[in-house]
Parts: C-alpha cells; structure tokens; sequence
C-alpha cells in the first residue's frame, strides 16, 4: 500500500520539498534571524544562539590546530550538558564526523566502540563519573586525546557554589597530562580555516543499541539528520510566532533526542530547557519553571512522572504536545498523564538507521490510539513478507515494515555484510528493513504488531509479546509489564510474564485474569512479580536484558 496516497493529517503536505542542507548551515541560518535568542536553558542558566555558535565555531578552529580534518571522527562521551552543543556543531564544523558515545558505557563498551569507529579525539566533562573511565580508555586504544569540559563552568553562579560545597564526590580532578586538554584551551578564538563541506558527506556515527549483536555504527549524512529535522519541524501545527520550548530530558547521545530535541529545534529557533539526566522531580520543576510546549520521552518517563508526588501540583499550562517514542505507548499511561496535564501524549516511530523518526499520530487532529502513526513527509513504508523480504507481504496480512526516505542511512561503518542485511530490494529500490512486524490501515496509519525477533512459538502459532503485554496492562494493578517465551516439552515455548505492580495482586490470579481475555495460545504459564525490570540506557524496557537475566 502506498500511505503517501492515503487521507494525509500532518499540517503540510506529504510531497513538501526539504532543502538539501548541512547541520552547520541550519545552526547558522537560526543564529543570523536571531542571535541573541536562547538556545539553551540550562538549570536556569541561559545560553543565546550566538554565544554557542562562536563557542562552537572556536571549538571547530581548536580541533583544525590539533590536526583534526575533513572526516576524522571527534567522540562524545557526554551527558546533557551546553558543551554538547558546541562540540557536536564544532566537530562538523571543522569537517570531522561526530560519534555519539553514551555516558553509560562501562570502560570495556566505550573502547570497543572508540576503536570500532576510529576516534582521534574524546569529548567528556569532569563528572566522576565519566572521566575516570575516559581516562582508562585514552590509556588502552587508540584514541590520541581527551577533551575534558568543567561542568562547574557550565552553571548559574549559585549553583556552581553548590556543587563545590555539595558535590565533590561527583567531580574528578582533571589530571595534568599532555594528552588531557581543557575544554577552554581548545576553543580558540583564531579564524576557521573553510571546509568545503556537502550535505552528502558523513556527519555522524550513531551506534545502534546492539539488540541484535555487536552495536553497528549507523553513517548518517548531513543530509539525512538535516532533513529530519525538517521533516519533524514540518509536522508541527501550532503558531510560529508563539514560544518553542522544548524539554531536553531525553539523552542527547541517543537519536531520538538528537532529532527531536537538538537538531529540530535548533532548524525552528527554539529553546531546549535542558537537564543533565532524566530526573522526574527536576523535570517537573523544569517544564513549570521555563513553560515548557513539548516534550519528547519514552513511556516509562511518563510513567516515572505520574508515579511523583509533585505531578498533581504542577502547571502543565504551557504544555502543548507530549510525543513519546522508543517502545509502545501503554493506553493506561496515554489516558493518566493527558488526564494529569491536560496535554496531548501521542505516540511515533523511527530508528537510528532513520536518522530518528519515520512517523508519528498528528499533534492536532486525527489520531488513532495503538499505532504509530503517519508517516512523516517525503517517507514511504511497505510491507514486506516475514519469510521473504523480496516479496510484498500477502495483502491483508501483517508484515515486516520497510522504509524509504531521505532520512535513511548510508549504511553501517565499516560492516558491509550487515548493511547487505538491513536493506532489501522492491521493484529496483532499497528499501530499509526494520524487523517490525506491522499492519498499515486505509488511512495509512500504522500498528507495530511486535519485533519479528521476539514472536514466541507456541505450538505452531506466532505470539506476539506487545499485544499480550498491552491486555496485561489493562489490569489497575500493574505498572510495567514484559512477556517473554520459556521453554515448553510439549508446546516449545509459552509465554512468561514479568510485571511491576501498582497495587496488590497475587501472581496467579493475575495469571488468570489475564489467560481470561486472550486466545489460548496467548495464555500466559506464569507471572513473576518483580521490584523493577531492565531497562535500556534512554529509559526504555529491554527485552533482551530481561531474557539474558533469566536464562544467563
């Protein structure tokens, strides 16, 4: 089916033309209509649009007097913080290609992928805990040198005190080393030396999660991130002359957050209210404090927000559109945190080989609970079959979603047998494959079904998790909810369930209540309560963690 032909309920049409740009060239068209707005609120401190395009252009001159060029890679191994700003806009810049490293990573993740992608140079601020393991990889790859931001430079004078007094546990002393320089020292205030730059050269390197095996550094152009952000900023219905504030609470390592929050806003001229880490209180406070208009975040953000005390006291006023990404929406989360904000949840898609986003319900409008929405412009999704991915899906079946657009990477760096994989061909085209089993309606709305990968057998017959998870939701007693398939003599496999509650519930009557409401082949053989599931590092419920916990 062709969504592009469908009844389409995003503000501008499906066939609206993006120019071809590069990242540096919007962040420089934003700060010219504007140089003294803010781009960055950070914990009450202010950053205006100039003061971190000269940061970021000083940034860019420091890593040309080091020697960085045209398609070295630049690391960030850094939380939400101004810097970050400045040194992914720099590194481009200066022509190099930035990696996105998650502050997360043991020492053992951060190197393998340092020497996967082939980084000269590491970005990191003086956090304890940050850079002792930056150190420990400087010291063990082949990484030449670190660039250590002080996070006590980035605040509001008040709080800067404060963590002086308070936080000394939390800062590291930057040790004096010939390859360990000062943020400051490398931003020099000699000219740019041009690089001719094209929207098509690489701009980033964006590690995959690794659900699927050894992480895989995505290669997105200029002109992919570029025009997805546009294509996002497209989407957006309400007034441009209103305030664009926009909540950074999702990591900006991770390419939700790095469309969504960074380079959309920065397309539109908006104002990123940002935090260093996810914190519900803080974020409360925050989206009151500034007057926050959206928010992107996964579903168990919102779940983290409804759980605080503070939620019923807070002003969501401000507050025009919630999207949440990353995993599926539960209906029991969508209805409780519209009910406590007044503010509409809707639920999108993307991955990182899609720069961030392919789709998502309307803002306004049109939307229709459990999918994922339209696509966004210029992007086409088909179904494919699940055993063939060269032949369209059999028509009124579900499918694996595949996708075409200009926000489709280039291919995994350095792996040319896994991007083989990743793509397939329809009538002379490739088209990128998802692993998402999908259904698409007659008005081009689309429902995920589950990940091809984590049907469970039962049988002879296809289970699919999220569906049995969504049921197992409708329970009031239950929070969070994760469904995996456990070895069975006779059937195979049956379904398990792993849940969180919200209320008083025994496991077996839970068991029953559910097995009530689904096919038989549904039918759970247990449920575990447990205190907390695994999750991944943005936040999200992780299957895969759940299942290695369990099995070893």
């Amino acid at each position: 089916m062709d969504v592009s032909k469908a009844p389409y309920h995003h503000p501008l049409p499906w066939d609206t033309a993006f120019e071809a740009v590069t990242l540096p060239q919007l962040f420089a068209r934003s700060t010219e209509r504007a140089p003294g707005a803010p781009l960055v609120d950070f914990l009450g401190r202010i950053y205006s649009y100039a003061q971190l395009h000269d940061e970021a252009r000083r940034f860019a001159a420091g890593l040309q007097a080091l020697g960085i060029g045209k398609g070295d890679r630049v690391g960030l191994f850094l939380p939400n913080v101004p810097i970050y700003v400045s040194a992914y806009y720099g590194a481009m810049m200066a022509g190099a290609v930035a990696v996105n490293f998650s502050p997360l990573y043991t020492v053992e993740e951060l190197a393998q992928q340092v020497e996967d992608s082939g980084a000269k140079l590491l970005v990191t601020i003086d956090a304890a805990s940050l850079l002792p393991t930056a150190l420990e990889v400087l010291d063990s790859s082949s990484l030449e040198r670190l660039v250590v931001g002080r996070l006590g430079d980035m605040l509001a004078p008040l709080k800067r005190i404060a963590l002086k007094l308070l936080g000394r546990k939390s800062i590291s002393a930057i040790p004096p080393r010939a390859d360990v320089l000062h943020w400051s020292s490398c931003t020099l205030e000699s000219d740019l030396e041009p690089v001719a730059c094209s929207p098509d050269d690489l701009a980033l390197l964006q590690y995959t999660g690794g659900t699927t095996g050894r992480p895989k550094g995505a290669m997105l152009t200029h002109a992919n991130l570029a025009t997805n952000a546009l294509q996002v900023d497209a989407i957006d219905p309400f007034d441009r002359g209103e305030p664009d504030i926009i909540m950074g609470a999702l990591p900006l390592f991770h390419v939700f957050a790095n469309t969504c929050v960074l380079n959309r806003t920065v397309a539109k001229g908006g104002c990123i209210a940002m935090v260093p880490r996810f914190e519900a209180g803080q974020v409360l406070k925050t989206i009151e404090r500034v007057g926050t208009t959206a928010f992107p975040g996964v579903p168990t953000m919102f779940q983290a927000l409804l759980d605080h005390k503070r939620i019923a006291k807070t002003d969501f006023s401000s507050l025009k559109v919630c999207i949440s990404g990353g995993a599926a929406l539960p209906a029991p989360v969508r209805e409780k945190f519209e009910a406590a904000s007044d503010a509409r949840l809707v639920e999108g898609y993307g991955l990182t080989e899609s720069s961030g986003v392919v789709s998502t319900n309307p803002y306004q409008g049109l939307r229709k609970p459990g999918t994922i929405g339209q696509v966004i412009p210029q992007t086409r999704v088909r179904l494919v079959d699940k055993e063939d991915p060269t032949r369209p899906a059999p028509e009124g079946e579900p499918g694996e979603l595949v996708v075409a657009g200009p926000q489709i990477m280039q291919g995994y760096w350095n792996r040319p047998d896994a991007a083989a994989t990743a793509f397939t061909e329809l009538d002379g085209e490739r088209w990128l494959r998802t692993g998402d089993i999908a259904t698409i309606d007659a008005d081009g709305f689309i429902a995920i079904v589950d990940r091809s990968k984590d049907m469970i057998a039962v049988g002879g017959f296809k289970v699919f998790p999220s569906q049995v998870e969504a049921v197992l939701l409708q329970h009031p007693a239950v929070k969070e909810a994760l469904i995996i398939g456990v070895p069975d003599d006779y059937l195979g496999e049956t379904p398990r369930a792993y849940v969180t509650l919200a209320g008083e519930v025994e496991p077996d009557t839970l068991r029953d209540w559910l097995n009530a409401r689904v096919g038989k082949h549904e039918r759970l053989s247990g449920v575990v309560i447990r205190d907390e599931l695994p999750k991944t590092m943005i936040g999200k419920l992780d299957r895969k963690a759940l299942r290695e916990e369990v099995f070893g």
